[in-house]
């Protein structure tokens, strides 16, 4: 039995509607921030160094530089000043190989290594504490390298 030319044209409106309908219901998961999640840096607390495996910047009074590499320095920074993080407890831990993540905070000497597993958008902290990072910031958190 074929189809009339009216029924492939309904055919064709419903796929269009339906794959709408699914962009739009992934863009509204993707972008919005959950309510469970927080600044990672404190207004009043400002990050000074960041170190992620082999590249860098580093900020002081507002004016900052980074690893000459780094080809997206202020996004990369601005991306790392705002990012926001919820508390996750795991039951299995990710297999990927994480990044380093050195931080360094302004006013205070001390250095955090935490772990970064970028496909996840997962944060291990020193003490062992897990945060998620929402989707829509991950891509943001990791610097574009000129070749």
């Amino acid at each position: 039995m074929a189809l009339a030319r009216r029924q492939w044209n309904n055919i064709i409106i419903f796929c269009c509607i339906f794959m709408v309908a699914t962009l739009s219901f992934l863009q509204q998961k993707t972008t919005d921030i959950p309510s469970s999640a927080q600044p990672l840096f404190d207004q009043n607390i400002h990050l000074s160094q960041l170190q992620l495996d082999a590249v860098w910047f580093s900020q002081n009074n507002k004016k900052g530089q980074c690893d000459r590499r780094v080809s997206n320095c202020q996004a990369w920074k601005q991306a790392w000043n705002n990012v926001q993080v919820s508390p996750v407890t795991l039951s299995d831990i990710p297999t990927e190989d994480p990044l380093e993540l050195i931080l360094t905070i302004a006013d205070s000497p001390a250095e955090q290594v935490w772990l970064l597993f970028p496909d996840k958008g997962l944060l291990k902290t020193s003490s062992g504490n897990w945060y998620l990072i929402p989707p829509s910031q991950r891509q943001h958190l990791l610097p574009k390298l000129v070749q």
